[in-house]
């Protein structure tokens, strides 16, 4: 992969790591805020089922952040865009889809059949 091409992959990478962490603080600092009191338990139920929604929806972009942090690693360490398991290239519109991806699109494949046939 040529240099262009990782410089733009660490920007944006860097970028959307950026902000999920204010999505994340923004997050938090609403939930603490909030000091809302419902008598109506039909709006406390929904306010309920809003926030524990939006708690699913963060542990969801925490792992994403820890996946772009590892990815960010191996741009540092010159490994971002090869294969962890058949050590090939993957191609730049696989990175452009997921970004954050250690598989080419073969080795993936097969591990999605492989665990489809298992009952994973």
């Amino acid at each position: 992969m040529d240099e262009e091409t990782v410089k733009y992959f660490k920007e944006f990478l860097t970028n959307r790591l950026a902000d999920l962490i204010d999505q994340a603080d923004d997050t938090v600092e609403g939930m603490t805020s909030q000091k809302e009191n419902f008598p109506d338990p039909t709006d406390r139920a929904s306010h309920e089922a809003n926030r524990n929604f939006m708690l699913r929806i963060r542990d969801r972009e925490h792992k994403l952040i820890n996946k772009i942090k590892d990815a960010l690693d191996r741009i540092e360490q010159g490994t971002f865009g090869i294969c962890e398991t058949c050590e090939e290239d993957i191609s730049v519109e696989r990175l452009k889809a997921r970004p954050v991806t250690t598989q080419c699109i073969d080795c993936k494949t097969k591990e999605e059949a492989l665990e489809k046939a298992l009952g994973k």
